[in-house]
């Protein structure tokens, strides 16, 4: 395997090592260090997914240590889309933040490198505690992008949100001592082939960490009843913050589904916290559409939409069926971006109101009226999935692949509690308007991050077939574990 396996990980770190170096005052300099590392990362992630679509799982050994012993990176076609998901979605993320927001705290390019490096490192780890590292990464540097910019509703929330993920680390870190303790390894491939010959006590203790992990993995996907803390965070966020954290709960959703499909998917250990998984899941779906009714805020809105989309991914997933990871996968795409593009738009928005702000209220008429509207009806039937937009695609290959009548009556009605969330908020946005307009320039900077990001679901629209038959293609690989365990215990490098 070629050194850029590595490149996702070191590039970030790097570039944030030097952005804590450079002088704070030139802040030109340090969006063009910013840029420039988020530019090099979509190049990068697409030399990764050639390596990877050609069906072999590359292993990288760090110090030639080979496995279990030594600490191994690995790409499959999961993590390399994942990582390209990941670039894409950065780069206008990070755009959008150089209009003006990076300016509200002195850190923010430095821990944006970070939050990268660490999600990007959680995407290609093969070892279990490396996880646990790469989630610490990310998340220390989530701390400081929720509370980016100060503010009462902000550090409030985002104390809420350090408080619980460091109770979630904590029973990481027990559970962990239980997999090692039993199965003498904390190396993903060799986890999934001892795990298969415990018996009695080490069985059962290894059953106890095992649902310490879905606890651990639920809260970073925002699962009920571990989801709370995620709609005032994201709600409260900057807007290029919020729009990064689109794909942070898709970190914990990984998480699940790699376990799963790695270490559970048959043997004594076989479907381990499936059900539990599907009902968590189901009443995610159900609370998130009561959520998203009851928002009082457009950026509260936009977040219950985001948990929306993490029930209803980790349900289908919960079934353990491959035939539906493929269209999951999609909607992963799908929703991850759009989201993103849902809270740039949400700024916007914001900024076009005055003292309204985001509140769903009657506030002055908007000056970009027009335009903005057309952005959020088309941002709006993405979302909920209306045709002819991703959304759509997405929901319905999931309905044909998914055959339970809970499922299709949930996923139906939250899609219709979203579109009536949806439809009140652009009434009183756009509608409900009295006094005088709030005359404020938007600028190119952060109207054209939005609109690249809006545009992605036509494109995944048109692009429906290939990337469904590609998204097939990733789960069939993932469906044959002896790939992944070969590969990284055979000494691949």
């Amino acid at each position: 395997m070629t050194h850029w396996i590595i490149a996702p990980i070191l590039i970030p770190a790097l570039a944030g090592l030097l952005l804590l170096l450079e002088v704070r005052e030139r802040q030109q300099l340090r969006r063009v260090t910013g840029l420039l590392s988020c530019v090099a990362l979509i190049p990068v992630a697409l030399v990764l997914w050639q390596q990877a679509a050609q069906g072999d799982v590359g292993v990288y050994q760090l110090g030639n240590w080979q496995a279990p012993f030594g600490i191994v990176l690995v790409l499959d076609q999961l993590s390399a889309m994942m990582l390209l998901l990941t670039a894409v979605l950065a780069l206008p993320a990070l755009l959008y933040g150089c209009a003006g927001d990076d300016r509200r705290g002195p850190n923010f390019h430095s821990l944006f490198q970070f939050q990268l490096m660490g999600i990007n490192g959680a995407f290609l780890t093969g070892d279990l505690f490396n996880l646990f590292v790469f989630f610490e990464v990310l998340l220390i540097a989530s701390y400081g992008l929720a509370l980016h910019g100060r503010g009462t509703e902000r550090v409030k929330a985002g104390l809420h949100y350090v408080v619980l993920n460091l109770a979630g680390s904590a029973l990481f870190l027990i559970a962990l001592g239980l997999i090692y303790g039993t199965t003498g390894t904390l190396n993903m491939a060799d986890f999934a082939v001892k795990a298969q010959a415990l018996e009695g006590s080490d069985q059962i203790l290894l059953t106890v960490a095992v649902l310490l992990l879905w606890v651990v993995f639920g809260l970073k996907a925002a699962l009920f009843p571990l989801y709370f803390w995620l709609p005032a965070a994201y709600a409260n966020a900057t807007a290029p913050v919020a729009a990064l954290f689109a794909i942070m709960t898709k970190v914990g959703i990984y998480a699940i589904l790699r376990m799963q499909a790695l270490a559970f998917s048959d043997g004594p250990l076989a479907g381990l916290g499936a059900d539990l998984l599907w009902w968590l899941a189901l009443v995610t779906l159900a609370l998130a559409a009561i959520g998203a009714l009851a928002a009082q805020r457009l950026g509260g809105l936009v977040a219950y939409l985001v948990v929306m989309s993490v029930g209803t991914l980790v349900a289908a997933l919960s079934l353990g069926d491959p035939k539906v990871v493929g269209p999951a996968l999609y909607y992963l795409i799908h929703s991850t971006l759009i989201c993103a593009a849902l809270f740039l738009l949400c700024d916007l928005l914001r900024r076009s109101r005055g003292d309204s702000d985001d509140r769903l209220e009657s506030g002055p008429p908007l000056a970009h009226g027009n335009w903005l509207g057309a952005a959020f009806f088309a941002a709006a039937v993405a979302v909920v999935g209306l045709p002819p937009l991703s959304g759509f695609v997405g929901k319905v290959a999931l309905l044909q692949a998914v055959p339970s009548a809970p499922y299709w009556v949930l996923l139906l009605l939250a899609g219709l509690a979203g579109l009536v969330g949806l439809s009140r908020a652009g009434s009183t946005l756009f509608w409900r308007v009295h006094g005088d307009v709030v005359s404020k320039k938007l600028g190119r900077r952060r109207v054209i991050p939005m609109l690249a990001l809006l545009l992605a679901s036509p494109l995944l629209t048109v692009a429906a077939e290939p990337l469904l038959q590609l998204c097939g293609g990733v789960a069939e690989q993932l469906a044959d574990q002896t790939i992944y365990i070969r590969a990284v215990l055979g000494g691949a490098s």
